[in-house]
């Protein structure tokens, strides 16, 4: 028997797509690179937002850099930092981990995925971070289908 992991689906009721906001305070790393991976790897399931309670004035960009390098992705030509009052309401919110209190945001379903920020560390630890993120986002997607 296998010991593979396989994630509960969930009952949303919403119009379309659910609408999936990956939140921290800053907006300008995990929550970017997940929004940019949720749009690249779960667009066929769900909608992809960030967002955070206060804003940088500009994404990491460390965290630019490598998804570039990872998945030819550039945020800075497809997303910015946003507020929590600049996107739709979500469907379902994903606290990144704040590492501070957790901002509250209203939705029909919520998990915190508990990451470290790696702003300031080396490559291999935005890489491990960047990989995680992408397992969130392919469970996520399971969940919703």
């Amino acid at each position: 028997m296998d010991n593979v992991y396989t994630p509960h689906k969930l009952k949303l009721t919403c119009a379309g797509k659910p609408k999936v906001a990956f939140i921290c305070v800053h907006n300008s790393c995990r929550s970017q690179i997940a929004e940019a991976l949720g749009k690249k790897l779960a667009s066929d399931v769900f909608e992809s937002y960030s967002a955070g309670t206060e804003l940088k004035d500009h994404i990491t960009p460390d965290a630019v850099r490598m998804m570039k390098k990872l998945y030819g992705i550039d945020m800075e030509e497809t997303q910015h930092s946003k507020l929590l009052q600049d996107i739709p309401k979500p469907d379902v919110v994903i606290l990144m981990g704040c590492n501070v209190s957790c901002p509250i945001v209203s939705s029909q379903y919520m998990e915190n995925w508990g990451l470290d920020d790696p702003t300031g560390q080396e490559d291999d630890v935005f890489e491990k971070t960047i990989r995680v993120i992408e397992e969130h986002i392919r469970e996520l997607k399971i969940k919703l289908l």
